[in-house]
């Protein structure tokens, strides 16, 4: 959430935000709400001190506390109604966009190689993983419907050779490599900031019974991780591995063909807490560590600075790796960070000394997605794929072939 002192001091900078970020709020309704809660805590705090004065137990008293009492619970009842109207609204409120962020339109930022020239008629990566028997998306849907597929043969072999080589490469930054749960309570993923829509919620697996979520994305569980916590050595950072889950409601219609959207993916995400100061730099490490990574793997890229409107409620600034996808003929996102300042950390209680830290999210890899870039841009004419050299000691084999 943001600072509620923000809010009151400075209306007019954050009904500005919402217009960049096209997000229709009443803020002057929400200033509203608090002053009536502030206004009904006072007189709420009065009525408990005056029952405790008449607690005494003389005889003119007991009438007296019976309607303090009286009163005490009626504005109780109204307080408490107050603050979950209030509450409902201020969760709404996103993060405050950073200065330098795109209003409308996606800024590249730079590019990195030239998309290759074939010379021959390519595929796309289904067409690759089916004729070498990499990728069933047929019996997947047997087993569990549409937007799963199965990973066979040598494409097994290839998800664990990208997740050891991220962790080679980022593990000696001083990342802690974590495997967290899948499952996530209620309270801490409303924390994290993304279930306070309608279409947060339509893109998470819950299970209502257990009042549980299933992770959409690898970051959601690691700031949980510090809950109600003051840091002292910063920056503290993390690399999960977990496999996510999407219900993907809102794109019926797109990226329907093989693995690129489905409902079940792998994820190798970094996770940093940091002093506020620090953040913009450590926003920079972390994408300078996702560009490394596929750099070496050779893969065409560019770097897109994304506008208000398109970036997560919790972020504050958001960049996307984009690698060239060739049988698209365009660029496609295969990485995200984002600098979600103090947002999640004043809702999950995390401080440094008596300052809320700052968030930070970044993708190793979406595991399924390096797997189809690897594909499409390695695929030869005779119908093989070649591994990046940068994967060789990983995998045991340089070619993909019948």
């Amino acid at each position: 959430m943001i600072d509620i002192n923000l809010l009151r001091e400075n209306p007019d900078l954050v009904k500005k935000a919402l217009t960049k970020r096209e997000v229709d709020l009443d803020i002057d309704k929400i200033i509203s709400l608090d002053d009536k809660k502030r206004e009904l805590l006072q007189i709420v705090e009065g009525l408990r001190a005056d029952k405790n004065k008449l607690s005494s137990g003389k005889a003119e008293d007991i009438k007296k506390a019976r309607e303090v009492k009286v009163q005490l619970k009626l504005k109780e009842k109204e307080l408490k109604e107050r603050e979950d109207e209030f509450d409902e609204l201020f969760s709404l409120i996103p993060n405050i966009p950073a200065e330098d962020v795109p209003e409308k339109e996606p800024e590249v930022v730079r590019e990195w190689d030239k998309p290759k020239d074939f010379g021959f008629k390519i595929k796309d990566h289904l067409e690759i993983g089916e004729s070498l028997d990499l990728i069933d998306v047929k019996r997947a849907a047997k087993i569990s419907g549409s937007r799963f597929g199965i990973l066979k043969n040598q494409c097994v072999l290839l998800e664990f050779a990208l997740a050891r080589f991220a962790m080679d490469n980022i593990l000696k930054q001083g990342f802690v490599p974590v495997i967290p749960p899948v499952l996530l309570r209620k309270e801490m993923m409303k924390k994290m900031g993304y279930i306070d829509t309608k279409e947060d919620l339509a893109e998470r697996y819950f299970f209502e019974k257990d009042n549980l979520f299933l992770a959409g994305t690898s970051e959601q569980m690691i700031g949980p991780m510090h809950a109600d916590e003051i840091l002292s050595d910063l920056p503290k950072r993390y690399l999960s591995f977990s496999t996510c889950f999407r219900e993907e409601a809102g794109s019926y219609g797109k990226d329907t063909r093989g693995i690129f959207r489905v409902h079940q993916f792998d994820k190798l995400e970094m996770f940093s807490f940091s002093k506020a100061e620090d953040s913009k730099k450590e926003l920079e490490f972390l994408l300078s560590i996702e560009e490394e990574l596929v750099k070496k793997l050779k893969l065409p890229y560019r770097v897109v600075h994304l506008p208000a409107n398109d970036i997560s409620r919790p972020s504050a600034s958001t960049y996307d790796i984009e690698i060239w996808m060739p049988s698209q003929g365009r660029y496609r996102e295969t990485h995200s960070v984002s600098n979600c300042t103090d947002f999640q950390a004043r809702r999950l209680n995390i401080r440094h000394k008596k300052e809320f830290i700052h968030t930070l999210n970044g993708t190793a890899f979406a595991i399924g997605r390096m797997i189809i870039a690897i594909l499409e841009n390695y695929q030869q004419k005779d119908g093989s794929v070649k591994m990046p050299k940068a994967l060789h000691k990983y995998l045991g084999f340089k070619v993909i072939r019948k």
